[in-house]
């Protein structure tokens, strides 16, 4: 699969979401941090604001829930209009259950993996997945710097999917930029979040552009890629 670039609104301008939206159309994403100052310790937007931006936007939605109790609400994201919905391991209480709903509602079903979770105890989960997110930074505030200590475990969730022969997307979320990129690209990741790498530039679009052409390049190069 070819990569993906999904910005995040977290670093975008709150007054003006349509047109910051609007800014990234060539993105294959737009990333929705979801945040309940529970889950983590920040709060951010909900099912109303999801709902006017998908009726904003020609981008999908890809909404990352960091909240608690995501068997009672991810659903209620979907069908606000989210074409991928995430939600954490560490707060569902019956993800296998929850990701079959998501799917069963019309959206793509994602887990996340805050950093310090490993994936090799949800083996056995990833066949219900449409994508996993592997956490680079620690989840609840944008800006924060990549933590190269998930290098490895990119890789070995990679190797997952292909001992399985997955059709599984793998996505990294946090401190992803063009120093970054090609690295989490090499690791095996496809889809890549970027916020004040997108929206922190002066061209928004053109920086999706050239985040995108990095990770192609480096995925081509990839082991990963070559060895299966």
């Amino acid at each position: 699969m070819a990569p993906q670039i999904s910005p995040s609104i977290l670093s975008a301008d709150f007054a003006r979401l349509a047109e910051e939206a609007k800014a990234v159309e060539g993105a294959d994403w737009l990333h929705v941090d979801v945040m309940d100052n529970h889950f983590v310790s920040n709060l951010t937007l909900g099912v109303p604001v999801v709902e006017s931006l998908a009726r904003a936007t020609d981008t999908p939605l890809d909404c990352h829930l960091m909240i608690e109790a995501p068997d009672r609400w991810a659903p209620q994201y979907v069908e606000a209009g989210a074409g991928s919905v995430t939600f954490h391991v560490e707060a569902a209480t019956a993800p296998v259950r929850l990701a079959r709903e998501i799917r069963a509602k019309g959206a793509r079903a994602s887990m996340a993996l805050r950093p310090a979770t490993p994936i090799e105890p949800y083996e056995d989960l990833l066949p219900e997945l449409d994508m996993l997110l592997i956490m680079t930074v620690e989840p609840g505030f944008g800006g924060q710097a990549f933590l190269d200590i998930m290098l490895p475990k990119i890789r070995r969730t990679r190797e997952l999917i292909s001992k399985h022969g997955l059709e599984l997307w793998l996505q990294v979320d946090g401190g992803v930029s063009a120093s970054t990129i090609e690295q989490c690209a090499d690791a095996g990741a496809d889809v890549f979040v970027a916020g004040s790498a997108v929206y922190g530039a002066s061209d928004p679009a053109e920086a999706v552009r050239a985040l995108r052409k990095q990770a192609e390049a480096a995925t081509s190069k990839a082991s990963w890629l070559h060895d299966h």
